[in-house]
This record gives C-alpha cells, structure tokens and sequence, in this order.
C-alpha cells in the first residue's frame, strides 16, 4: 500500500511546485482542491486528535472554493501550504515514535523458529540409530 505522506507530499508538489503551471480550468483547482481534502483526511487520521495545525487545516479545507480566477487559486495555494505543514508534523511525530519503539532484542535472544519436518525425521532416525549402536554393544549374558 502506498504511503500517505508521499502521496500527499506529490500533490501539495503540484499545487506549489515552482516549475508547475498554475491551474488553468475551475475543473483543474477543483480536482486539486478535492485531492488536497482527501489527504487531509488521511493525514489527520493519524494524528492526535485537538493538535493546533490540524484544526486549522480542517477548517480551511470545509470552506467552500471561492469563484473567481485569483481567489480560487490563492485557496488552493493555502490549503496546500497547510497540508504541507500537516505532512511536516506526521514525519515529526513518526519520527519520534520510530525513536521511542523499544530496542530488538539481541540476535542469539530471538524466538527460535520450529524444526521442519525433515529436521525431526533426520534426527528421529539419528537416534534410532544410536540406540541400536548401544543396544548391540552391550555385552551378552
């Protein structure tokens, strides 16, 4: 599964990317509003609930797309500009999770994984062997 941080990191690209050409339909910033919304959603998703850029993020991504050329584009700019800001605190928070995760136990403390089966039949057949290796050994009466 692709990751949501990537996934929205190439649409907020697309938005504000230098080299990307501004929107040129009202269809086009509605395609990238509505992809911006959805990453939103995403993102918020997993992050803690009441956290002062998510609030401000779902607030501006409930507002309607305003008419016009300009402002629709100076829209689409600020929610991409505050998704950008919504990717920046989930890489903070699951870089910090990754630090806070307990350390993996040592090599030689691992779980041991079970024999297969032709492990056992080889050493089943190993024992029988030496049980008869002793049992004609042994001196008789």
């Amino acid at each position: 599964m692709r990751d949501v941080t990537a996934a929205a990191a190439e649409t907020v690209a697309l938005a504000l990317g230098e080299f990307e050409p501004l929107p040129e339909s009202e269809q086009d910033v509605t395609d990238l509003v509505l992809r911006l919304r959805g990453h939103v959603s995403a993102l918020s998703a997993e992050l803690p609930l009441g956290s002062g850029p998510m609030r401000a993020t779902w607030k501006l991504a409930s507002e309607a797309i305003p008419a016009g050329y300009v402002p629709s584009r100076v829209y689409l700019r600020q929610l991409a500009l505050a998704t950008q800001e919504l990717i920046e605190v989930r890489r903070r928070s699951t870089a910090a999770v990754a630090r806070a995760a307990p350390a993996q136990k040592p090599a030689g403390l691992q779980r041991l994984r079970p024999p297969s089966r032709n492990t056992v039949r080889v050493l089943v057949f190993g024992l029988a062997v030496i049980t008869l290796i002793i049992a004609g050994s042994i001196p008789r009466r």
